[in-house]
């Protein structure tokens, strides 16, 4: 076989592997006239989800999808309002998406009750299999997958020793939460925990909204709190000025589960990194709009953190972060 023939050859199998992996996308875009749709499904604004939007459009950007030619995004945003999600939600299903991404666990559980038809990928959620969402995270077997974290020692457990890093004094922590979040059992079981464990006597607090964040802080100052500890919620994130106002008046070291909280002033955040994990969900929804089964992909736990200190914010509390605190940190914002 002489050397030009060898390279045709070549090129024809490359060639005929990039055709092979296009069919599909190409099938589908041309399928009745109509390209697949995915229901993007939130509590925030579409302002406000702008890093997980980003993070996910770039990951189908990767593997061949461009919004608006060969896939078509249906956005449904709840405004910080979590009773607008099964309307939402349901709204999807009556326009008949093909996929629809979850933007967070109130968000899936919100889609699950929906439909148990369309597949729903997860960006993140708490704990799916705790909330009825997948039989196990190896083999889901409905028609939720995806990616979640868990509450347990990774997260709010963490969150909690790196706050007593900060504050080794503390010995009253108050916890804020959302009670229609529905991971906040999960989130309460495990910071109790981990609280008995470091010495720490917690003082559970919910607040459902900014109308409620007065009153918690109001109890704070009543029990004395010497630190506070803030739940990873859509909706406090979605109100983090207001949040971080009344954090700063009362004085509190405080420590967040999301890092847009650190980015307003708050001390520090330990958290999943929501661009890249909607990002990977990508993944999911090529492979399903590609033929496979949701019940057959296996959840992905999250395992990555980021820690976020904003020394700013530590100077004006009178704190000294540790060094070997700072040296761990993934981002310092100063």
């Amino acid at each position: 076989m002489g050397v030009v023939e060898l390279m045709d050859r070549r090129r024809f199998l490359l060639t005929s592997l990039a055709g092979a992996v296009a069919a599909p996308l190409a099938a589908m875009a041309q399928e009745q006239g109509r390209v697949p749709r995915v229901g993007v499904l939130a509590p925030r604004t579409r302002a406000d989800a702008a890093p997980f939007v980003d993070g996910f459009l770039r990951g189908l950007r990767e593997r061949g999808w461009v919004d608006g030619k060969s896939i078509g995004l249906e956005y449904r945003f709840a405004d910080g309002q979590y009773d607008r999600l099964p309307d939402l939600a349901a709204d999807l299903v009556r326009i008949k998406v093909d996929v629809i991404l979850a933007g967070s666990s109130s968000s899936a559980v919100a889609a699950r009750n929906a439909t148990r038809t369309i597949p729903i990928v997860m960006g993140t959620s708490s704990d799916p299999v705790e909330l009825g969402l997948a039989g196990s995270l190896a083999r889901p077997g409905g028609n939720v997958t995806g990616l979640s974290f868990s509450f347990d020692l990774e997260l709010l457990g963490k969150e909690l020793e790196l706050l007593k890093e900060v504050v080794p004094n503390a010995r009253r922590v108050a916890f804020l939460l959302n009670p229609t979040n529905p991971g906040s059992k999960l989130a309460i079981k495990s910071v109790k925990s981990r609280a008995k464990s470091l010495g720490v006597q917690l003082q559970l607090l919910e607040a459902r909204g900014p109308s409620e964040f007065e009153a918690a802080f109001e109890a704070m100052a009543r029990e004395r709190a010497e630190a506070l500890l803030v739940a990873p919620d859509p909706i406090f994130g979605f109100h983090r000025t207001r949040l971080q106002d009344l954090v700063a008046k009362s004085r509190l070291p405080a420590m967040y589960g999301l890092r847009e909280h650190t980015e307003a002033g708050g001390l520090m955040s330990y958290s999943v990194d929501i661009g890249d994990s909607f990002r990977r969900a990508a993944t999911y929804v090529d492979k399903i709009l590609r033929g496979a089964k949701p019940g057959d992909l296996p959840i992905e736990q999250l395992s990555k953190f980021e820690l976020v200190i904003n020394l700013k914010t530590a100077k004006a509390l009178g704190l000294t972060i540790p060094p070997s605190l700072l040296a761990r940190a993934d981002q310092i914002i100063e």
